[in-house]
């Protein structure tokens, strides 16, 4: 049985993981008969946002790791506590919190700041060669992560030239990808989709999850 890791970055789609993406991920794990563990950074997010207005919920604060018990139902850990000695892979659901708190790429774009333990687990991944999965704008993630270690990922965020432009200066090879496509990075061992970069329904969003995760299962 692979054991997979999946990192959460808060609940919903403005200010944390994407909920129908992560749940689709655990969904697809689930099916492929994966030991799912999911981690979240124990730190507050950067900002709340009212989901039913789309904007800042102003003096209101939440923390990332226990926002994102609420898509894990409460099993869930720290992501200080990922030992990927245990672990086969790990996967990243999008959202904007991958972009505001995994990293800060939604403030300051191609010059973002990672959060330190985010970068430890994805460069100690790509140190040893296990496989990393990257849904939506998480692959941005994946990219600052790696930047200085001129390993050069191919990863796609669908078709988006600006963000694409993004992943060309933070040294990474932006690859135009459909819905339902998925990108695999075969020496450096990651998989991209681009799920609600270019999805409007869930089915197609769906589609492109699930290739992924049955892609990263085989791979790790």
């Amino acid at each position: 049985m692979k054991k997979v890791g999946v990192i959460l970055a808060g609940c919903g789609v403005y200010d944390g993981s994407e909920i129908h993406e992560a749940v689709l991920t655990l969904l697809y794990l689930d099916r492929a008969g994966a030991e799912i563990h999911c981690f979240a950074p124990d730190k507050d997010q950067m900002h709340v946002v009212n989901h039913a207005t789309g904007q800042p919920a102003e003096g209101e604060k939440r923390n990332t790791l226990v926002e994102s018990a609420r898509i894990a139902r409460g099993e869930i850990k720290p992501l200080s506590q990922l030992n990927l000695d245990n672990l086969d892979a790990i996967i990243f659901p999008g959202g904007f919190g991958a972009a505001k708190n995994l990293c800060s790429f939604a403030v300051d774009g191609d010059r973002c700041d990672i959060d330190p333990e985010v970068a430890a687990v994805i460069q100690d991944a790509a140190a040893r060669k296990k496989v990393v999965g990257a849904i939506c704008i998480s692959p941005v993630v994946v990219a600052r992560a790696l930047r200085d270690s001129g390993k050069k990922p191919e990863l796609t965020i669908g078709t988006d030239k600006a963000t694409g432009d993004a992943l060309a200066v933070l040294k990474a090879k932006p690859v135009s990808a459909t819905v339902s496509e998925i990108v695999v990075d075969k020496e450096n061992k990651i998989v991209t989709t681009p799920a609600y970069m270019l999805g409007s329904r869930i089915t197609e969003v769906a589609a492109g999850i699930e290739n992924l995760v049955r892609k990263v299962v085989e791979m790790a």
